[in-house]
């Protein structure tokens, strides 16, 4: 398989993999503020896991074929940065927020750092909307 193809292939499996992983963060947080029972099934516990194992080996596969790697890009630092940022937030969002206020504060926290984190990589400017 060529270089090229291999890339095309990553970067399609990860953009792929941002949106669903986008749309379940998003189905997870309406469904624990307005069906928190629909939580419990375990479709939805294992699933996010699963796209976010491929996004994140997805990633890798991309900065290893490219060259390009945290600390050497500030672009891509600032996003991995952003990313456990995100993760703190959806955590805090989807399950160790004490109240469903706090816990949908936190939801929409982490989709402003989601989006921070796309404006990242399609810009590849650390600052991204704020540049």
């Amino acid at each position: 398989m060529s270089t090229a193809t291999l890339y095309v292939l990553l970067k399609t499996l990860h953009v792929g993999s941002v949106i669903l992983t986008l749309t379940l963060f998003v189905l997870r947080a309406a469904w624990m503020v307005f069906a928190p029972s629909r939580l419990a099934q375990r479709w939805v516990r294992v699933l996010p896991h699963c796209v976010d194992t491929v996004l994140l080996a997805s990633a890798v596969g991309l900065a290893v074929l490219l060259g390009q790697y945290p600390g050497a890009q500030p672009w891509l630092t600032a996003k991995v940065l952003a990313l456990f940022v995100y993760i703190v937030l959806g955590t805090i969002g989807l399950k160790r927020g004490p109240t469903k206020t706090i816990r949908s504060v936190a939801c929409m926290a982490a989709l402003l750092v989601f989006a921070y984190i796309a404006s990242v990589a399609l810009s590849h400017n650390p600052y991204g909307f704020f540049a």
